[in-house]
């Protein structure tokens, strides 16, 4: 399985998205500092996730996410609302 993610930052409070193969191996990445663009972000919150069968449709997910304002958009007020 391939997921994308959404984990918040409690130092920033911004919304980092990503995808990988090992959920679980991923945040415990995030949140130990080893990796660089969140390095300085963390500790992170997993708020929310999907999960894909293909490596191809969580990267495609995970572009769009990131590239069209209106599906971030329509994503973080689903996660704020759940708050």
């Amino acid at each position: 399985m391939f997921y994308i993610y959404v984990l918040k930052s409690f130092v920033d409070k911004k919304l980092y998205i990503g995808y990988t193969n090992d959920l679980k191996r991923r945040f415990n990445e995030h949140n130990e500092g080893q990796n660089k663009s969140t390095k300085l972000r963390a500790p992170f919150e997993l708020v929310y996730y999907e999960a894909y069968k293909s490596k191809k449709d969580a990267a495609v997910r995970e572009r769009k996410l990131k590239q069209f304002k209106n599906s971030y958009s329509e994503l973080r007020k689903r996660i704020e609302n759940s708050l």
